[in-house]
C-alpha cells in the first residue's frame, strides 16, 4: 500500500503513460517549475516558471481568463481590452444582432468608447490562485466514509465550504471551488474573480470569421478568420461590478505584447488556456462506449435536427440570426463525433487501450499488494460500463431527440410557477428563449426528432409514455401528436403563456406541451438508474486505475485529464503528413481565401473589401517578409475544447496568434494523443490586426496594444 506522502507526490507528476510525447500534456501552471521548465526551456522558452505563473507578482496567467461559459480569452491592453475567437463571441454577437443590425452577417466595429455595446449575461473570469489541499481532502473524504451515509455526505460538503470560505476570506469578489485531479486522487483550491460588464467591441462579419463554416469545420488547411474583440468594464476602484454607465474599463494586472515578427517550423509555442474535458485514460470498453453511445446516437440526431434547421435559415433572414448560434454549437459536436469515430477505427484505439490495460494487469500481478490494490480495477470499470451500453445509448437518443423539442423549456419553467412574484421570474428568464424561438420550425423538427427515436429505440422498456398516447389517441401518426402539442399549447408564445397563470379556467396540468414533458419523462428516470446503477463501484475502480498508473509511471509525470481549470501546453510551430504522398504546409495566406471563393455558397462569399485589399496587396505591416498575408497557422499543441479564443505565445512570451480549432485526422484526440498527427489550428494575429486595422477601419485600437515589430 502506497503511503500518502507517496501519493501526493505522485499526484503531482503529470505526463501521459501511453507512449507520450514531450508536446502532449495539459500542464497545471503551479506544477511548471518542477515538471516542465527545464523541457520547455530546451524547446526554446525564454521565460521563467514564475513569469508565467506567480501569485504574488503580476504573471502570465493574470491575462488569460474564461470567457462566457466554455471557451478562453486574453487582455490585449492596458484598458482592458479583450481578443477571443469570433465563435466564442458568437452567441452575445447573435444576441445583440437583429434584421435591422445584423451584426453576425455585416460585422461591427465601434469607433469610440461610446460605441461598445454592452453584451447582456456575458462575464469573463480571472484565475487568482491554486491551492493544494490534496491531503487534508483525502482525509477529509476518509472521515466521511466513514460516517457513511447522509451524516458523511453532509460533514464532506461542509468541510469543503470550509476551505473555500477560508480560500476568499473578507474578499467579497473572489469565489472559490474544489477541484478533483485524477479520479480524485489529488484536489486543488481554485480561487477567482468574475467581471460582469463586458462589452463588444467589434467582429469580422461571419464571411470572415466563419468563412469555410461547417465545411472547413476541423479541417487543414484553413482560412478563417476566427476572432472577435470585447472590453472588460469595472468600478472606479478596478473591481468587478454590475454594468453601469459610471464604470471605466478594467485595468489588468496584466496585459499581453503581441509580435509581428511571425514564426517558422520548428518555433517555440505554447498556449496557457481552459481545456473543457478530456478522457486520456479511458478502459477499452470505454472507447467503444463512446463510440457507439454517445456518439452515434448523437450524429443520426442531430444530422435530421439540423437538416431541418439549415432548410429554414437559408430560407429567412430572421431565423438564420435566430438559430445561427443554436446551430453552430450543435453542428460543431456532431461533426466532432463524426470524426471521433472515424479515427477510433483508423487508428484501432480500442485494441491499443487493450493492450495498454494488459499490460497494466502483469505489472499489477508481480506484487500481492499491488494485486490486491488494483487487480481488478479494469474489470470492474469494463464490466459496469457494458453493462449500462444499451440503456445509455436509449438515454443519449432521449436527450438528442424528445428533450430537444424546444417548446419544453418554457413548459418546464411554468411548472415553478407557484406564486405572483413568480411570472416576473419566467418572464425574465425566457426572454431570450423566446428572442430566438420560432414555433414554426420547432414543430418541423419536433416531428423529425420524435421519429428517429421511435426508428432506432425499440425495446419496449426504453419506450416513453408518449408514445402509447401517439398510438391510442393519433393512431399511431406522429405528425397529428406533435400538430396537438402546438396547436393547444400556450407556451410558443411569451405572453399567451404569462397570460395563462392569471386564467383561472386554465389548468397547467393540461397543457399538451406539459403532458408531453411528464410521458417523456417517464422514461428518464429508469434509464438514469440503469446507468448509475454501478457508479459508485465504477468510481471507486477509475479511482484505483489511476492511482496505479501513477504508481506504475514512476518518475515520468503525469497530467491530469482536462476539467475546465487553467493549464499550459507547450510544443511548436510545424506542418504534417496525413497520408502518404501529402505533406501540409504549416500556414496559409490570403490568396487560399480568394481561391476558396464562391459567391453561390454561403460558407465561402468573400466579401468585396477583403478582395479589394487581396487585389492592392494593401497589407500594410501584417504582410510576411515575401509580402504575402498570412492567415492561419498550425503548432502540435494539446487542446480541446474551452481552449477556444487561446493565446499561442511564442519563447518570449508574446501573442502570435488564437488557438480555433483541431484537425480532423486527429479527432480522437480528447481520448488518444498522436504526436505524429494531432494539431492546433490558429488564426495568426497579423491576420487580426489586418482585419481590424484596414479591413474594419478600427486601426486606433492598435495605439493601446503593445505590438512588437
Amino acid at each position: 500500500m502506497i503511503k500518502k506522502f507517496k501519493l501526493l507526490a505522485l499526484a503531482l507528476m503529470l505526463m501521459v503513460p501511453f507512449s507520450a510525447s514531450a508536446d502532449e500534456g495539459m500542464w497545471l501552471l503551479p506544477l511548471l517549475e518542477k515538471m516542465n521548465i527545464k523541457v520547455m526551456k530546451q524547446k526554446g522558452c525564454k521565460l521563467t516558471a514564475k513569469q508565467i505563473y506567480d501569485i504574488n507578482n503580476s504573471s502570465l496567467k493574470d491575462a488569460i481568463m474564461i470567457f462566457g461559459g466554455g471557451c478562453t480569452a486574453e487582455v490585449v491592453s492596458g484598458q482592458g481590452l479583450v481578443f477571443t475567437n469570433h465563435h466564442c463571441g458568437y452567441s452575445s454577437i447573435q444576441k445583440l444582432s437583429s434584421t435591422d443590425h445584423d451584426y453576425l452577417r455585416d460585422g461591427f466595429w465601434a469607433m469610440s468608447r461610446d460605441q461598445e455595446l454592452p453584451a447582456p449575461g456575458l462575464s469573463v473570469t480571472f484565475i487568482d490562485r491554486f491551492i493544494d489541499v490534496t491531503d487534508i481532502m483525502l482525509d477529509a473524504e476518509k472521515k466521511a466514509e466513514e460516517l457513511g451515509g447522509r451524516k458523511g455526505e453532509g460533514y464532506l460538503k461542509n468541510f469543503r465550504d470550509s476551505l473555500t470560505k477560508n480560500a476568499v476570506g473578507d474578499d467579497k469578489y473572489l469565489t472559490a471551488r474544489v477541484v478533483s485531479f485524477y479520479e480524485g486522487n489529488a484536489y486543488y483550491i481554485v480561487v477567482s474573480k468574475t467581471f460582469k460588464d463586458i462589452r463588444f467591441v467589434g467582429a469580422p462579419p461571419s464571411s470572415i470569421g466563419k468563412f469555410g463554416g461547417e465545411t472547413d469545420n476541423w479541417e487543414w488547411p484553413r482560412h478563417t478568420g476566427d476572432f472577435s474583440v470585447f472590453r472588460i468594464y469595472a468600478d472606479k476602484d478596478n473591481n468587478p461590478a454590475e454594468y453601469s454607465a459610471d464604470n471605466v474599463p478594467y485595468s489588468p494586472k496584466k496585459f499581453l505584447s503581441i509580435s509581428l515578427k511571425g514564426y517558422k517550423p520548428g518555433d517555440f509555442a505554447m498556449i496557457i488556456g481552459f481545456p473543457g474535458s478530456t478522457d486520456r485514460y479511458l478502459t477499452s470498453q470505454e472507447v467503444i462506449d463512446r463510440r457507439d453511445a454517445q456518439n452515434e446516437p448523437r450524429i443520426i440526431s442531430r444530422t435530421a435536427k439540423e437538416d431541418v434547421w439549415r432548410a429554414a435559415m437559408r430560407a429567412d433572414q430572421k431565423t438564420n440570426i435566430q438559430y445561427a448560434n443554436k446551430f453552430a454549437s450543435s453542428s460543431n459536436y456532431r461533426k466532432n463525433s463524426i470524426g471521433m469515430n472515424e479515427t477510433f477505427a483508423k487508428l484501432n484505439t480500442a485494441e491499443r487501450r487493450a493492450d495498454e490495460e494488459k499490460a497494466f494487469k502483469e505489472w499489477a500481478s508481480l506484487t500481492d499488494e499491488r494485486q490486491a490494490e488494483y487487480g481488478d480495477c479494469i474489470d470492474v470499470i469494463n464490466s459496469a460500463v457494458a453493462k449500462r451500453g444499451k440503456a445509455y445509448t436509449a438515454l443519449v437518443y432521449l436527450m438528442e431527440t424528445l428533450n430537444n423539442v424546444e417548446v419544453l423549456q418554457p413548459a418546464s419553467r411554468a411548472l415553478r410557477v407557484r406564486k405572483p412574484e413568480d411570472i416576473e421570474t419566467f418572464k425574465k428568464s425566457t426572454e431570450n428563449f423566446y428572442k430566438d424561438y420560432s414555433p414554426e420550425l420547432d414543430r418541423k423538427t419536433s416531428k423529425v426528432l420524435l421519429k428517429t427515436f421511435k426508428e432506432y429505440v425499440t425495446e419496449p422498456n426504453y419506450i416513453p409514455q408518449c408514445y402509447k398516447t401517439i398510438d391510442e389517441k393519433f393512431g399511431g401518426d406522429v405528425d397529428k401528436y406533435v400538430d396537438n402539442i402546438f396547436d393547444n399549447t400556450v407556451f410558443t408564445d411569451q405572453e399567451k403563456a404569462i397570460a395563462s397563470f392569471s386564467d383561472t379556467t386554465y389548468d397547467l396540468r393540461n397543457d399538451p406541451a406539459v403532458q408531453y414533458l411528464m410521458e417523456f419523462s417517464t422514461s428518464y428516470r429508469p434509464m438514469m438508474e440503469e446507468v448509475n446503477k454501478d457508479s459508485e463501484a465504477f468510481a471507486k475502480a477509475k479511482k484505483a486505475y489511476m492511482k496505479g498508473l501513477m504508481e506504475k509511471n514512476g518518475d515520468n509525470p503525469i497530467y491530469p485529464d482536462a476539467n475546465f481549470t487553467m493549464r499550459l501546453t507547450y510544443g511548436s510551430v510545424g506542418g504534417y503528413s496525413p497520408k502518404d504522398a501529402v505533406e501540409y504546409n504549416y500556414y496559409t495566406t490570403l490568396e487560399g481565401v480568394m481561391q476558396k471563393e464562391n459567391p453561390d455558397d454561403p460558407e465561402f462569399v468573400v466579401p468585396a473589401k477583403l478582395k479589394e485589399l487581396y487585389l492592392a496587396k494593401d497589407y500594410g505591416q501584417y504582410a510576411m517578409p515575401n509580402g504575402e498575408m498570412p492567415c492561419c497557422f498550425l503548432t502540435n499543441n494539446d487542446i480541446t475544447g474551452g481552449n477556444s479564443g487561446s493565446d499561442v505565445l511564442n519563447g518570449k512570451g508574446e501573442l502570435i496568434g488564437l488557438a480555433f480549432d483541431g484537425n480532423w485526422e486527429a479527432m480522437s484526440g480528447d481520448i488518444i494523443f498522436e504526436p505524429n498527427l494531432q494539431r492546433c489550428i490558429n488564426v495568426d494575429i497579423r491576420y487580426v490586426l489586418f482585419i481590424i486595422d484596414k479591413f474594419g477601419g478600427a486601426g486606433y485600437l492598435l495605439n493601446e496594444m503593445d505590438i512588437k515589430k
